[in-house]
């Protein structure tokens, strides 16, 4: 029998089969060793049959004895005991890591929750999760979701769910848009206004890409027939943090959502002006690809991040 169609019938032999040869040496007997592999003897040696004819020659000696190798046997028998004990230690990685608790998050948020909400609640995460890095990224939404389906990050936070079927969307905070205004100015003391008012006055808008324009847009069209066209736009501008600003500077009001103001309202540096029978209401929420597996890591953010939301909702209310 040649030697290249021994090489190409060893691809034949099964874990099985250098399991049966590794027991019979260690037993010294094909009936312990069937036992111990929950056999019968018959089909442990059909096994051991198996494998000599997969090489072409002897690999172990029957005598009254007992069993011994022959030197092509002892040579498999190594090379088998190596196989079987990477097998094993493959199986005990995997259930290590699945056992794991620590590791990375890569995040990828909108810039309310990036800059309002997550560093708070990443603070209170590290205090019972310290094996647990998060890397947080700051987009606007559309380009958070477009990550996240790219791969680059692994979930993202955003101000509005997602169309895509791709992605899992999972709410967790409540959001309220509100329209804020300079110190001073003159519906301070009227204390609420009418759609038309604000139409009329100059407004400071968010960038295109915004879940907070594209909120603030999509429920004054449905719920009050008015598009943007109508508004007196005086500026666009790329974040809530420069909405804020422009609007103490004077430059327009504009509507933000109330996480981004809460210091600036509590310091009387900006004021929140009802308008009549508007409240405009959102939520954030989780977002990963359908195909993504979270990891025990990855779980447990999103647990405490659902948990957290009832936090931050108590500290609202103080």
């Amino acid at each position: 029998m040649g030697l290249a169609m021994s090489d190409d019938r060893l691809k034949n032999l099964t874990l099985q089969q250098m399991e049966a040869l590794i027991f019979l040496v260690e037993e010294r007997s094909f009936s312990r060793a069937a036992k111990r592999m929950l056999l019968t003897q018959p089909a442990l040696t059909k096994n051991i049959r198996h494998v000599e004819d997969c090489l072409g020659v002897k690999v172990v000696n029957r005598s009254s004895a007992g069993v011994t190798l022959t030197p092509e046997g002892k040579i498999l028998y190594d090379y088998a005991r190596r196989i079987v004990r990477l097998r094993r230690d493959a199986a005990d990685k995997i259930h290590q890591l699945q056992e794991q608790t620590g590791g990375d998050i890569y995040l990828c948020a909108s810039t309310i929750p990036a800059t309002y909400i997550l560093p708070h609640a990443m603070s209170e995460f590290k205090k019972s999760h310290a094996d647990i890095r998060i890397f947080l990224k700051t987009e606007d939404s559309e380009d958070v979701m477009n990550m996240v389906l790219d791969r680059e990050v692994e979930i993202g936070c955003i101000g509005k769910k997602p169309q895509s079927a791709k992605l899992i969307a999972e709410p967790v905070w409540q959001d309220r848009l509100i329209l804020i205004v300079p110190k001073g100015h003159r519906w301070i003391k009227k204390g609420s206004i009418a759609v038309s008012e604000l139409t009329a006055e100059p407004f400071v808008l968010r960038e295109k890409g915004s879940a907070t324009r594209d909120v603030f847009e999509s429920y004054m069209k449905e719920h009050k027939a008015v598009g943007l066209s109508q508004f007196n736009i005086c500026g666009e501008l790329g974040s809530s943090e420069a909405i804020k600003e422009a609007v103490m500077a004077g430059l327009g009001v504009s509507v933000l959502s109330a996480h981004a103001v809460r210091r600036e309202l509590a310091s009387n540096m900006l004021f929140e002006i009802p308008i009549i029978s508007c409240r405009i209401e959102r939520r954030f929420h989780l977002i990963y690809l359908r195909q993504f597996e979270l990891r025990l890591h990855h779980k447990i953010f999103v647990d405490f991040l659902k948990t957290y939301q009832m936090i931050f909702a108590e500290l609202k209310k103080t």
